[in-house]
């Protein structure tokens, strides 16, 4: 350790996963680098990447890469730490490097446990801990399901298990389900998730896991892995005498500290493992710490982000201090906050404080339950029912940020109102000291001196000042009302401007395009903008004026405003190529339909796939197959389905009173009727609809921006749900409506929210940030509070008027067909000597072979 003089403290960091990185950058940001050097080795050939978001990477492609530390951290990667020398104070690796140290920090994380039973080293099992993990298993699940379609088994028919229902075996189930896999969890505890909720949320997210598809085992051990005829895993055998065929093995049954190199070097371990550390997370030799999921601190160790990070900054202050050669730092890890909220494959769930406390502890509960819509709520308050303790939310977790902040302190209202969303904690009504970002332990005074005195005007400015949103995201909404309430207390004006171009906000620029009659980008940046736009007003004035009825969106001046999907009229894929979607209204097809589109499919190459709203997908379209494609299915009387543009997708339907003995309304014929009398309406987002015959919801109408249910009475109508990153429970808006009145009200709320949203704003935050929420909105389409109810109908009949199919139009105008071509040089046909290459899941080089070029789809 320094001295206080001109020595360097040497300080070696191993692990480089997200609580090393988080160290190590507290090290630079508060030391002095004269005094202080950093080495960092890590296992893995990659540096810190985010393990919160694996699923993401498998699913998404997404980038969880954590920004590269300066150039005065020395980085060793690929290369283990295997012993620990204390009297020498060195580290050695397994390429052999002897590293010395003043300070060492054990940051080695924990890895998945694989419970001991036979058939556990098969091969197709795996575990779920790493980016490699995930590679092996995205190959492996490639093989098995290309395997299945050459069987003829289909995508889904092999068979994929998940061994564990917590966190991240529910993200491997979705994971899983992603690679095509017929997706089934075992779980040894009664219900999923049992360590964060109770036995009724438990159930709750089994109910919603199952609906997507997936076979849950719960209280169900596990006997054994069972080989097939190839050597593979081929059926995992349950303790109660059933099996289940698989193919693949995921094993996500809990984690074990990776102490190895404590033990190994004579450092006390915990009896269940984990590196004992104190309070200052140092262990019992003074120049060796330990942090994160490796550390037993209190008799714990901990899984989650926020009280890895906070034992990160703990050891760095010391470590700091310490260098400096001045007095001891007083930082202490004494406890974490152990809240989560996440989205599990679509589903919110949500515990915070101590979601199993009863009556002997002197609690009471408050439980709500509404099986039909999949909601679970249970708030744990004092025997006072005035003091929040815990609770648990599952399928509706909006009030989550706002229950949180009270965690401890006193209601201000009735344990009722908090449950259904009457607690909300506005920016400048929370206490200073109230945790706004458990992951990175940020407070609301932390938030409000970034905003007051480091002069933060924005949410990039805060995130960069204090990290809070930059972990989890799930207080984003709060840090937001923070910093909205902050700047007009300060007396500054909360801008609503679009982008720098323009001053207004969309509802703003709609109401000017409307009343004045503007019909182009041109004139309204000129009367009412400056500059030449960009690729944030161009795209919403494109939705704004083809909302308004101006013409064909690839005509003249609009083509040129939009984006890559709507300028072809296809959604592009991740390989470059588009696809086609036909609108099947209400799902309902013939089978001469269906012919017609197999054979395109099969003439064009395309891979074919049901959505889940009721309609085929044609994925691996060129741009100048596109009016071909198109020419065969608007002849076969086949219309552009919109998947690529922000309008109506699709109205789904179950059979209704036709077919279903359950069926109470016609719910196909009603599902036609609207999607034909909505397509084409460009909206700030996509927009979803559902139509259920019955009290059953086989539609799933209650997930949808607009969902319609049928009863003895006539229709109920749901408004303001759907399926985007942050899925919601459609509100209940209107019952036993007749067909008049539910069309109505649908136009009406439709036009009111085109009018009024913000730039790619879904229905559900649209109605959450109104003023008055569904019963102002209610009064407005239903009681004319505004006296704007017979414009809005005549605006959806203008639609509806007006609509003209834009693949149709596309077909019937040379000048629009003449921008799909892939190359400039040959528009017509592409060069016979060129070769496209379309490996669905592989990544191609480009080759030059002799004279002829081989160009990869990807």
């Amino acid at each position: 350790m320094s001295d206080g003089g001109d020595a360097t403290t040497r300080i070696v960091v191993i692990g480089h996963g997200p609580t090393g990185h988080r160290l190590v950058e507290a090290l630079r940001a508060g030391g002095d680098a004269a005094r202080c050097t950093v080495t960092v080795i890590g296992e893995e050939t990659r540096t810190a990447y985010d393990r919160v978001a694996l699923t993401s990477y498998l699913t998404d492609g997404a980038d969880l890469g954590h920004p590269a530390h300066d150039e005065a951290v020395e980085m060793v990667t690929g290369d283990a730490a295997v012993a620990i020398d204390r009297a020498a104070r060195t580290v050695r690796t397994a390429s052999g490097r002897v590293i010395g140290y003043d300070a060492l920090v054990l940051a080695t994380g924990s890895a998945p446990f694989v419970p001991p039973v036979p058939g556990r080293d098969l091969p197709g099992v795996f575990v779920y801990r790493t980016i490699d993990d995930l590679d092996a298993l995205r190959e492996h699940c490639a093989r098995l399901t290309a395997g299945g379609r050459a069987a003829g088994g289909g995508v889904g028919g092999v068979g994929g298990v998940v061994v564990g229902g917590g966190l991240l075996g529910l993200e491997a189930a979705r994971a899983l389900q992603g690679l095509d896999m017929d997706t089934h969890v075992v779980e040894v505890a009664p219900w999923l998730m049992p360590r964060q909720l109770d036995e009724g949320g438990g159930a709750m997210l089994r109910r919603h896991i199952e609906t997507l598809g997936m076979t849950v085992h719960a209280g169900t051990p596990m006997k054994g892995l069972e080989a097939g005829a190839d050597g593979a895993v081929a059926r995992v055998a349950l303790a109660d005498g059933t099996g289940v065929d698989a193919g693949v093995v995921v094993f996500s049954a809990g984690i074990r500290p990776r102490d190895e190199l404590a033990r190994g070097c004579g450092l006390p371990v915990g009896e269940r493992g984990g590196v004992v550390v104190d309070q200052a997370c140092r262990t019992e030799d003074p120049a060796v710490y330990a942090v994160g999921e490796c550390a037993l601190i209190g008799g714990t160790v901990y899984g989650l982000v926020a009280p890895c990070f906070s034992m990160a900054e703990v050891a760095a202050a010391h470590l700091l201090a310490d260098a400096a050669g001045g007095p001891p730092s007083s930082a202490a890890f004494t406890g974490a906050d152990l809240s989560t909220k996440l989205k599990l494959m679509g589903v919110d769930v949500a515990s915070f404080g101590d979601p199993f406390a009863g009556p002997d502890q002197g609690a009471l509960d408050v439980t709500y339950t509404d099986p039909l819509a999949g909601v679970y709520k249970r708030l744990i308050v004092s025997d006072d029912a005035r003091t929040l303790l815990g609770g648990v939310l599952v399928g509706d977790a909006a009030a989550y940020p706002a229950l949180r902040a009270h965690l401890g302190a006193e209601l201000p209202g009735t344990p009722e109102q908090a449950l259904f969303g009457g607690v909300e904690a506005a920016g400048g009504e929370l206490p200073g000291a109230t945790v706004i970002c458990s992951c990175n332990n940020v407070s609301a005074e932390t938030i409000r001196c970034a905003v007051r005195d480091q002069g933060c005007t924005d949410m990039a400015a805060v995130k960069g000042c204090t990290r809070a949103g930059t972990t989890c995201g799930s207080c984003v909404p709060l840090v937001k009302k923070l910093l909205d309430a902050e700047l007009t207390a300060a007396g500054v004006q909360v801008s609503k401007a679009l982008c720098e171009h323009f001053e207004h906000s969309r509802a703003e620029l709609f109401d000017i395009a409307r009343v004045t009659g503007i019909t182009t980008f041109s004139r309204l940046i000129a009367e009412h903008g400056r500059g030449r736009g960009c690729d944030i007003c161009k795209p919403v004035v494109a939705s704004i004026l083809a909302s308004l009825g101006h013409g064909h969106i690839l005509e003249g001046e609009q083509a040129a405003l939009q984006d890559t999907n709507d300028h072809f009229l296809a959604n592009i894929q991740k390989n470059g190529t588009y696809s086609v979607v036909p609108r099947v209204p209400g799902g309902e097809i013939t089978p001469d339909a269906l012919i017609v589109i197999g054979e395109v499919a099969r003439d064009f190459g395309l891979y074919t796939k049901i959505t889940g709203g009721q309609r085929i997908d044609l994925f691996g379209a060129r741009v100048e197959q596109l009016p071909r494609i198109w020419k065969r299915l608007v002849d076969a009387g086949f219309e552009s389905g919109h998947a690529y543009g922000k309008a109506l997708r699709t109205v789904k339907s179950c059979v209704g009173s036709t077919w279903c003995r359950y069926g109470v309304q016609d719910s196909t014929a009603m599902a036609i009727l609207l999607e034909l009398r909505y397509r084409g309406l460009r909206a700030p987002h996509k927009l979803k609809s559902a139509v259920s015959g019955c009290a059953r919801e086989c539609a799933e109408a209650q997930s949808k921006d607009f969902g319609v249910i049928a009863t003895e009475k006539g229709w109920n109508l749901y408004l303001a749900g759907n399926g985007g990153m942050r899925p919601r429970h459609a509100d209940l808006f209107a019952t036993d409506l007749t067909d008049a009145e539910l069309v109505r009200y649908i136009d009406r709320f439709l036009m009111f929210y085109i009018r009024t949203a913000d730039r790619l704003q879904r229905t559900a935050s649209w109605l959450e940030g109104l003023e008055g929420g569904l019963d102002y909105l209610r009064a407005v389409i239903v009681d004319d509070a505004l006296g704007i109810c017979a414009e809005l109908d005549a605006a959806m009949e203008r639609h509806v008027g007006a609509y003209s199919d834009e693949w149709r139009d596309t077909l019937e105008d040379p000048a629009k067909l003449g921008r799909f071509v892939s190359f400039v040089n040959a528009p017509d046909t592409p060069d016979p000597s060129i070769v496209f290459a379309s490996e669905r899941d592989q990544i191609k080089p480009v080759l030059v072979t002799g004279p002829r070029l081989e160009v990869a789809a990807r």
